[in-house]
């Protein structure tokens, strides 16, 4: 009876080992995909910043450089289209406000802790969604709308004009050619973009079913087995 008590003690000794090592292999996992969900949103930050940065600056150069019709050399043309430029100024502004929230809240304890608040872990998860999903909306109509206004022959916009005129070598703003290389950059830079958001949002499905997966695991220990 006595080595009957232990053989039992003994294995239930060893499946709680086992049980330990597997909610510490989930743990692990989360931490993972945290940190690469978290290392994809700051590319997707830094990348957005840049596309604005530099869209700004065009259009800077644009109002600097921009007179009225009346004046005898115009250096732009007086049908002239700024939307598809403006579109990645927007565009890229969303980008920068939402993965800024994301990094945020992806401070807010998850289930590295597995003791952390449920409320502070479902708006961890909601954000961790919402921010690359907004990111991408924003993304994909600035390109879409880029390309869509940029085919029209209605009227030239910032990237056709500009290197239009990239080989005319100017010695005052604008000078066309490193125009004409923002305007592209900031382009490939939004359609390079959209993998990099959607990669996020896979990171974030991946990691919220493993949460899950993770705290009903947990409940299950903690639930006591009648007999």
């Amino acid at each position: 009876m006595e080595k009957s008590s232990r053989s039992q003690g003994s294995a239930s000794s060893i499946e709680a080992d086992l049980q330990d090592q597997h909610l510490q292999s989930k743990l692990r996992t989360i931490r993972m995909t945290d940190a690469a969900r978290a290392g994809t949103t700051l590319l997707a930050l830094l990348t957005g910043l840049t596309i604005l940065g530099v869209s700004a600056n065009t259009l800077r150069v644009y109002q600097g450089t921009h007179v009225s019709r009346d004046f005898m050399l115009p250096l732009w043309p007086d049908e002239f289209d700024l939307r598809p430029t403006l579109s990645l100024v927007a565009g890229s502004a969303v980008v920068v406000l939402a993965n800024l929230v994301a990094l945020g809240f992806g401070q807010v304890g998850a289930l590295r802790a597995p003791r952390a608040a449920a409320a502070a872990v479902a708006t961890r998860t909601a954000t961790a969604f919402l921010a690359p999903l907004a990111g991408l909306a924003g993304t994909l109509v600035a390109v879409a709308f880029f390309y869509a206004v940029n085919a029209s022959d209605a009227a030239d916009t910032f990237l056709s004009w500009t290197c239009r005129w990239e080989a005319v070598p100017m010695w005052r703003a604008p000078r066309w050619a490193p125009l004409c290389r923002q305007a592209r950059a900031a382009l490939y830079l939004a359609v390079l973009l959209i993998p990099v958001e959607l990669a996020a949002l896979a990171l974030a499905a991946f990691q919220l079913k493993v949460e899950r997966y993770t705290e009903r695991y947990l409940g299950a220990r903690k639930t006591p087995v009648l007999s």
